[in-house]
């Protein structure tokens, strides 16, 4: 009679490489603008934004007038490079992200803190684009508020 034997070996296990999730890389260009501008790494900053980038926004001056700010990147790092009144921290909560194709926008309520202290909040809107070496930020507008804003937590 012949003895047959059957050995059962589990089957390799098969490494389904999944494809990184776009929103995850558009936030992580954002986490690393603000890490950036509070390490003060200019060049980080500068990494984040495409040639030409512009920041734009309404701000209220102290006598009560609203003025268009619109910054250049090499405006925004030459600001940051210069200001000597301590560490940006900006702070984004409940970040949105939409992705089709090649844009992205991002859209998050965040606080601002200089050298520790509160200085505002509002909403951040992000425009991306991906290039060959990855998400570039276009435009980034905000809003700016003094008062009014959210509770957050505190800072560590």
């Amino acid at each position: 009679m012949i003895a047959l034997a059957i050995v059962l070996a589990p089957a390799p296990a098969r490494l389904h490489a999944q494809a990184p999730d776009p929103r995850d890389e558009v936030l992580a260009v954002a986490q690393g603008l603000f890490d950036a501008m509070a390490a003060k790494d200019t060049s980080g900053v500068r990494a984040a934004f495409a040639p030409g980038a512009k920041l734009v926004g309404l701000r209220t001056r102290a006598d009560g007038t609203v003025v268009y700010q619109q910054l250049t990147i090499d405006d925004f790092v030459a600001f940051i490079a210069r200001d000597t009144r301590g560490q940006w921290l900006e702070r984004a909560f409940h970040p949105e992200v939409r992705v089709s194709g090649t844009l992205a926008t991002v859209w998050a309520d965040y606080d601002f803190h200089l050298g520790g202290s509160f200085t505002h909040c509002g909403v951040d809107a992000l425009q991306l684009l991906r290039f060959e070496d990855g998400w570039k930020i276009v435009s980034l507008a905000d809003t700016y508020v003094r008062e009014g804003c959210p509770a957050r937590p505190a800072l560590p």
